[in-house]
């Protein structure tokens, strides 16, 4: 049996002398993972279904519950987040935890929808914001959402705290007095919060808190998932 679907090339892993292991993120079928055959040789029709950030219509074998990828259509390749190497780490670190946040055979449209709108917000620019807003939306869409309201403990205002803290288990800030998580700066909340769309200090958005901002949630979602994001690290530690 054949079937198309509207896909994100998230991972590839090399199998056999020319094949590869594709990692496709799709919008009709969640997270599938199918082989692509001599994709490896320099003339291969198919070569660029496997580079990373592809995304493309693809056509799929489905054989006994394996999947190959029999024909591709290219819709975008998002070229320049290979040409740029922090576009690049930035890309990968949505490649990275989407894949991380999502599971074979569950519906994940609304995180495909993210990963690709980020791919292209990062091509135009401004990847920093770009990766912190697609963090926060795909912790939200998989239950781990980020709360930047009131001290979750006593429900005083954060604004204006001299100090805050993170909690890690509840996601959420807490004042100073309040919890047992780690510090956080007002500089990090603010960031946060105006990726939220919500209200916030201009005084505080600067990079260097969009960096504690994304320290924060790499943090996070190592911590929730027990995972290391290597690429979100890398990008980190190159801005």
């Amino acid at each position: 049996m054949e079937f198309i679907v509207n896909a994100l090339m998230l991972r590839s892993v090399d199998y056999k002398e020319n094949d590869k292991i594709l990692t496709l993120l799709t919008a009709e079928r969640g997270k599938i993972s199918a082989g692509i055959k001599g994709v490896k040789k320099a003339a291969a029709k198919l070569k660029f279904a496997a580079q990373p950030f592809c995304f493309a219509e693809y056509v799929l074998a489905d054989r006994g519950g394996k999947y190959t990828v029999i024909n591709a259509s290219e819709c975008e390749s998002f070229y320049d987040l290979r040409t740029d190497i922090n576009k690049f780490y930035a890309a990968s670190a949505v490649a990275e935890v989407a894949n991380a946040l999502t599971f074979e055979g569950d519906e994940c449209r609304e995180i495909f929808t993210e990963s690709v709108r980020t791919m292209s917000e990062i091509c135009r620019g401004g990847e920093s914001g770009a990766l912190i807003r697609f963090l926060l939306s795909a912790l939200k869409l998989s239950g781990y959402g980020v709360s930047t309201e009131k001290c979750v403990q006593c429900g005083a205002e954060l604004f204006f705290a001299d100090r805050l803290k993170f909690d890690m288990d509840a996601g959420s800030f807490t004042c100073g007095e309040c919890g047992n998580g780690s510090g956080a700066s007002r500089v990090t909340y603010n960031v946060l919060r105006k990726a939220q769309g919500k209200t916030y200090e201009n005084d505080f958005i600067t990079a260097d808190g969009e960096k504690r901002a994304l320290r924060l949630l790499r943090e996070y979602v190592s911590y929730k998932l027990n995972t290391a994001f290597k690429s979100l690290s890398e990008y980190i530690r190159l801005i």
